[in-house]
């Protein structure tokens, strides 16, 4: 098993925090580009076997269940890596332990609440869903699995050790599992019913590699030993309830930026349009990804640095990454413009080839994401997510807005311009609000 260096005291340094990030990245970047590359023969196989319709229906079953999970569920992986590292440096086990154990009850918590909640959203809306009532027992268990197999308990704590490594075998499984389940499905069960389950099936065995990743660690043990009550946590960690409340606000803000359109497309204008859209979706997140990787990878590092390093040093940390991540989207944005029709036509055939304005809309929305996401960590570190969450609010405002404006006369077209049109509402607020932190950072 490979294993990642660990932590040394340079990191206390700039240059070693962006060494250190880098490194966090590389693992990431490694276990992307396993799912990117495997991803674009599994999209082929559902879109080309099940076809536009079926597909549409097949979207959005899995979008509701994981707008479901991300409605309901905490990022506790980020409780973990903000809170985990000063026991660390006290070698005070038993308050890392119960750390450990808290976020594990909450995400255990969020998946009976999402369980009790899927039951009756399903059951209500399963028309709006595109849902036939033959499917609607499987649904009800895809959106189970999608709950029981939150796993941001162990992603933060293999964070905190600095097992990027370990993180990205656990990750590579979802991918790995959902092309060897799509081909399965073609074979035996050429059916939404078929890919539904290699989905499940995928999400299962990667939630159970995170606890054996950790299990390896020996962090299992010790999150089994963590005792104490809730106010004695809560004391132990100022601000921690805040800072779970507002990370889970803006995760839920988020959503409404990736799945909510999705839902809205299939229930106004049917299961074909969501069809298309969701395919265009799947492959304008690629951009998503690499903001969520630079996010993840940069997080701990960050935190270290606000723990340890003299705050002025943030500054060059906020630039120079806020550097890198939009010439990174400018890149990514140029790439796509020039081969995004092809590779639609590619995974999901001619029918899917009027989605390439959609697809357009959506990667100049993730290029803004990508280009601001060191913002957003930054700010998060620094325990401002009431700030991030207040920005993310307005975007979501504006892109509901402009989503009812625009749907009427542009369709799903209208809809994607409508999330470009929030993710520049946050980013424009992000940049405004760190130019304003960065001038009071002594």
């Amino acid at each position: 098993m490979v294993q990642d260096p660990a932590p040394t005291p340079a990191r206390a340094g700039t240059t070693g925090i962006f060494r250190a990030a880098a490194r966090n990245l590389g693992w990431l970047l490694a276990s992307r580009s396993v799912l990117a590359i495997l991803s674009l023969f599994y999209l082929g196989f559902a879109t080309r076997t099940l076809g536009v319709v079926d597909f549409g229906r097949f979207a959005l079953i899995s979008g509701a269940a994981q707008a479901l999970a991300t409605f309901v569920g905490f990022q506790t992986w980020q409780i973990i890596v903000q809170y985990g590292v000063e026991p660390i440096q006290h070698d005070d086990t038993p308050r890392l332990a119960r750390l450990f154990r808290l976020s594990a009850l909450l995400d255990l918590s969020s998946a009976l609440v999402g369980a009790v909640l899927s039951v009756g959203i399903l059951y209500a809306w399963s028309d709006g869903f595109g849902i036939p009532p033959d499917l609607m027992r499987d649904t009800l268990m895809f959106a189970v699995v999608q709950l029981v197999t939150i796993r941001s308990t162990p992603l933060g704590i293999l964070r905190l050790r600095d097992k990027f490594s370990l993180s990205a075998v656990a990750d590579s499984m979802t991918p790995i599992m959902r092309f060897v389940g799509a081909g399965a499905a073609i074979l035996f069960e050429p059916t939404i019913r078929g890919f539904m389950l290699a989905w499940a099936v995928a999400e299962i065995v990667t939630a159970a590699t995170y606890w054996i990743m950790v299990a390896k660690s020996g962090d299992l043990r010790l999150l089994s030993r963590g005792r104490g009550t809730w106010r004695q946590v809560r004391d132990e960690n100022p601000g921690i309830v805040r800072f779970s409340l507002s990370t889970n606000a803006s995760a839920t803000l988020g959503l409404s930026s990736k799945q909510i359109p999705l839902l809205l497309v299939g229930a106004s204008i049917g299961p074909a349009a969501a069809g298309a859209f969701r395919l265009a979706t799947q492959l304008a997140q690629a951009l998503a990804k690499l903001s969520q990787m630079m996010s993840r990878a940069a997080f701990p590092e960050i935190v270290r640095a606000v723990r340890t390093a003299e705050p002025s040093r943030l500054r060059r940390i906020l630039w120079r990454t806020m550097l890198a991540s939009t010439a990174a989207a400018l890149v990514i944005l140029v790439i796509v413009a020039l081969v995004g029709e092809p590779i639609l036509k590619l995974v999901g055939g001619k029918s899917f080839a009027h989605a390439y304005p959609v697809l357009l809309w959506l990667a100049a929305a993730g290029c803004f994401d990508l280009a601001t996401v060191s913002l957003d960590t930054v700010m998060t570190a620094l325990h401002r997510a009431g700030t991030v969450f207040a920005i993310r609010a307005v975007g979501v405002v504006l892109l509901f807005a402009a989503a009812f404006t625009f749907m009427p006369a542009y369709g799903s077209t209208g809809v994607a311009a409508a999330v470009a049109a929030g993710s520049v509402a946050v980013a424009i607020l992000l940049g405004l609000a760190a130019a304003r932190m960065t001038r009071t950072i002594d």
